[in-house]
């Protein structure tokens, strides 16, 4: 074809070809914008749902999402940060629920992009409520013929258990309850339990601690408050001493052996049973007056063995192993028993992985755990974070499920609302005390303000009367 006539064809065609697409006498059809909408969910709108089961939502749109502004969406007023999506479903992971409470998750305007250039206009809520929690299924009390205030006690421990965590103070060790009054002074409200510590049982009587007045445990109870006890128990650096400035609880600072000690007629035995003896004495002094006792002794025993290679146990109630250790515990009961004390409630603490140390649950009323940050060379303060003590919590109820299960010390943790927010259900929490001259506070004044200001935690005036 010649190529003027070929390029004249062409200009004729291309110009019949937009005078087409042009003209008013033949329009196009373009289709409406389908609107964003909820199809269905998972839980169903409004449901009432297990808040021990339930660990998402799943909506499910009419049409494919292709990104999620997450700043835009809200539960309970708490940005969601780990929204994902896949097709038009949008997935919402939740943390551990509470039992009996409403949840609402409201989806902004612009929080959903569907095609390029093109958001829900419209917000979008979605609520649903938990119910309660199912009773954990609690064991008895393991002491035979326990005392009717040690029951009252463990029956409110029961039934508060998972609903509600009781506040609790590490007294100062000179037997007194000046920490709890300081709590007291900066919150307006009392810890609702004193912890006392018979670590200088060796020094006592002595005119600067003596167990025999138990003045500090009586007044505290009278008051409406909760009694618990530990035992930082020291033994002589070697055979043969008695000079009570050289008393430890550091197993590589004493030749003083578990396993000798459970062995009739050795220096160890006889030491023993003397300190046995003394602490028995002191105990019935609070068990006469009516007033049960949340004790916890041996605790931390497998220290850091199952923390990494080399690791060892801290105290020597613990250095000798597991089998040594569980016998040590269950002669302490047995003896304990045999005794006549039935005031006690008996508390085990864990360092996880130390399954091998359990005494058993024929000796153990409640499993705890010691959660610590650590200040570095440096100074600089390491916290434990609210989400650690939530995967120790989860870890320790996974393991002993019919046990009670407590924050037995603690220090430089994560805040208590935000540990209890993520399902850390704690019976009752316990910060260690402060020296004088401590560098760091294990319980800032911040850290109280806001653990006592929860309403789901129980304050000294709040408790009923065990008597």
């Amino acid at each position: 074809m010649n190529r003027k006539i070929f390029a004249f064809t062409l200009s004729l065609l291309l110009v019949s070809s937009f005078g087409s697409c042009g003209s008013s006498d033949d329009p196009v059809d373009v289709p409406e914008a389908v609107a964003l909408e909820l199809v269905s969910s998972t839980p169903q709108q409004n449901a009432t749902v297990d808040p021990e089961t339930t660990v998402s939502i799943e909506l499910r749109f009419n049409k494919e999402i292709v990104f999620v502004n997450k700043n835009n969406i809200i539960l309970n007023g708490t940005v969601v940060s780990s929204a994902t999506f896949s097709g038009s479903v949008l997935t919402i992971p939740l943390s551990r629920l509470e039992g009996n409470k409403e949840y609402t998750l409201q989806i902004g305007i612009n929080a959903i992009r569907v095609e390029p250039g093109v958001f829900n206009d419209k917000s979008i809520s979605f609520a649903f409520r938990t119910a309660e929690y199912p009773p954990a299924e609690i064991a008895d009390l393991v002491t035979p013929n326990p005392s009717a205030a040690a029951k009252k006690l463990y029956q409110y421990l029961r039934d508060n258990y998972q609903k509600k965590t009781i506040s609790g103070m590490m007294a100062n060790v000179s037997w007194n309850n000046t920490e709890s009054e300081r709590v007291y002074h900066l919150t307006g409200k009392c810890p609702a339990i004193n912890c006392y510590d018979y670590i200088h049982l060796a020094w006592s009587p002595a005119n600067w601690i003596d167990y025999g007045d138990i003045t500090p445990v009586k007044s505290w109870w009278n008051a409406g408050g909760i009694v618990a006890a530990g035992w930082h128990w020291t033994v002589p650096i070697a055979e043969g001493v008695t000079d009570v400035t050289k008393m430890t609880y550091v197993p590589t600072e004493t030749t003083f052996r578990a396993k000798n000690a459970l062995v009739e007629g050795t220096w160890e035995n006889k030491i023993m049973k003397a300190d046995l003896a003394k602490i028995v004495d002191y105990l019935k002094l609070v068990q006469a007056e009516g007033i049960p006792v949340l004790w916890r002794p041996l605790h931390e025993a497998a220290g850091n063995i199952y923390e990494y290679n080399g690791g060892t146990a801290w105290f020597w109630w613990g250095y000798d192993g597991a089998e040594v250790y569980r016998k040590l515990w269950i002669y302490m009961f047995d003896y304990f028993k045999s005794a006549g004390l039935n005031n006690l409630i008996w508390v085990w603490t864990t360092q996880t992985k130390d399954e091998a140390f359990y005494p058993g649950d024929a000796y153990v009323d409640i499993v705890g755990r010691d959660l610590y940050g650590y200040v570095d060379e440096e100074g600089i303060v390491h916290y434990k974070s609210a989400a650690d003590c939530i995967t120790q919590y989860e870890t320790v109820t996974n393991q002993y499920e019919n046990k009670i299960v407590t924050l037995s010390e603690c220090g430089t943790v994560g805040p208590l609302s935000e540990q209890w927010k993520g399902g850390a259900r704690w019976s009752w929490f316990m910060p260690w005390y402060d020296n004088a001259d401590a560098t760091t506070s294990h319980a800032s004044d911040d850290w109280w303000k806001d653990a006592m200001k929860q309403d789901y935690v129980i304050t000294r005036d709040q408790l009923p009367s065990f008597k």
